[in-house]
């Protein structure tokens, strides 16, 4: 029975390990790369080499072979990523009420909105939805939910789920740290409790994955909302 039960949740040395190496490297690549590719000169080759293709090979690229790897161990296993039913479509709401949302905020606080995109904003939408879903809810929650089931009959246990959708919206929190960092913006963030909404949208993103098991829906809402955050806020 315990070879049965460790056969259906991937190793959490595996996680752990992968865990670890994601935020070191991405810290190390935030401190001593990214400005300097940032430096070159023409915005869209810039933007597309760290946020296309060096945060691809990051992320991405080892996400997908974990994924691959060990799908039989996974929660939603890769041959469900795109799964679509009907009653999925209710989850198409999402969008609009991220509209509203942001609209008011802004009305509330009185701020300015700009209603226009640069080239690199343009990329930054297109690739961070793709690449942070990929990871942290394609891979991360994916491979960690099996761990919130009663060891005695394999069923889930909803605090227990409750539980590994925190801890994951913890990490999606930490990994933007190394960047807040950079930008000399880690205690402001903190200070004005705009974390807050990192917290929020990773918990809306892992419940939406959860509930359609489609991964292409959860980084179309995570690319939406950046990109509304660039165009009115």
């Amino acid at each position: 029975m315990s070879e049965k039960k460790s056969a259906q949740r991937v190793p959490i040395s595996v996680i752990a390990i992968y865990s670890l190496l994601l935020y070191a490297v991405w810290a190390v690549y935030h401190f001593f790369i990214y400005d300097q590719i940032d430096k070159i000169p023409n915005e869209i080759v810039s933007s597309l080499l760290n946020d296309g293709v060096c945060k691809n090979l990051v992320w991405t690229l080892p996400a997908f072979l974990l994924i691959s790897k060990y799908s039989d161990s996974l929660k939603v296993k890769l041959p469900e990523f795109l799964t679509w039913k009907k009653e999925y479509w209710k989850y198409l709401l999402i969008f609009p009420a991220f509209v509203i949302y942001i609209i008011v905020v802004q009305l509330v606080q009185k701020q300015p909105m700009s209603f226009s995109l640069t080239p690199s904003e343009i990329i930054i939408v297109i690739f961070v939805g793709i690449t942070e879903e990929a990871v942290f809810r394609g891979w991360l929650l994916n491979s960690t939910m099996n761990y919130a089931k009663d060891p005695e009959n394999e069923e889930d246990i909803p605090w227990g789920q409750y539980g590994v959708i925190a801890i994951n919206a913890a990490m999606f929190l930490a990994i933007h740290f190394p960047k807040w960092i950079c930008d000399g913006v880690f205690v402001t963030n903190f200070a004005n409790l705009g974390f807050i909404s990192i917290i929020f949208l990773s918990v809306i993103f892992s419940l939406v994955f959860l509930k359609t098991k489609n991964i292409a829906l959860t980084a179309a809402l995570h690319m939406f909302w950046d990109l509304l955050i660039f165009l009115i806020c």
